[in-house]
């Protein structure tokens, strides 16, 4: 859950054992990538599926390794996924859409587009922008994870865990920085893989981003205190001067 949060990890509190159930679910994940990946293009001599893969596996292990550091409970509380409780209806199915339909949908199609060359070369310098591109909405989305210890994975009023409201970090600039961060690196990743019919499915995606924030601002506001005074000091859900 993109909230505003208080950081608040004492330098005295032990650091819980690894659930290795949690480290089983993502090197399923990182093989999933290339697997998708190649086997739709039919080839494995694809330069920029492997730097996607590269990336996407490492700045995640990265993110999520600073967070067991940091917010531990945080990695547990995002394991729970769809089974949280107090999860908003309304997000069960755009949460799976969002995190798995969607990801899925758009590898298949840019490995589809490198088998049959649907798309038209991406010049390598551009491929290159959009790599650098990549890497500042992922790093944007990892701050926000990382400085907000209630990021769940689902929408929920988290008062078991003592969900309050501030402001910090990228929470400055916009209400939901882990959804812009995502649409940046969404938008970049059609360039670097060089398959733009991949741009469909991402679409999508961005347009279940956009929904999916402006249905938990309202719950935000509505149930969370203090939120609707955060909204007011920080007037921008997703792109500073736009919305």
């Amino acid at each position: 859950m993109n909230t505003p949060v208080a950081h608040n990890t004492s330098s005295g509190e032990s650091t819980p054992a690894i659930d290795w159930k949690v480290v089983l679910r993502f090197a399923i994940i990182a093989l999933l990538i290339p697997l998708v990946l190649f086997i739709t293009a039919g080839r494995i001599d694809w330069w920029q599926a492997w730097m996607y893969t590269i990336l996407t596996v490492v700045v995640s292990l990265v993110s999520r390794y600073i967070l067991y550091l940091q917010n531990p409970d945080l990695i547990a509380e995002r394991a729970r996924f769809t089974q949280s409780e107090g999860m908003k209806d309304w997000d069960k199915g755009i949460v799976i859409l969002i995190a798995i339909v969607g990801p899925l949908a758009f590898m298949i199609t840019a490995g589809l587009d490198k088998r049959f060359g649907w798309s038209a070369e991406v010049a390598l310098p551009v491929q290159l922008g959009a790599l650098i591109v990549f890497l500042l909405g992922y790093a944007f989305s990892t701050w926000a994870l990382i400085v907000n210890k209630y990021f769940s994975s689902v929408v929920r009023i988290q008062t078991d865990r003592g969900h309050t409201v501030v402001t910090a970090g990228p929470y400055r600039l916009v209400r939901h920085p882990g959804y812009s961060g995502g649409i940046v690196a969404w938008l970049a990743s059609p360039f670097l893989l060089g398959a733009l019919w991949s741009f469909v499915p991402v679409a999508l995606v961005i347009l279940l981003y956009i929904v999916r924030t402006a249905l938990e601002d309202r719950t935000l506001q509505n149930e969370l205190p203090g939120y609707k005074e955060y909204a007011q000091r920080v007037r921008y859900r997703l792109l500073p001067g736009i919305w």
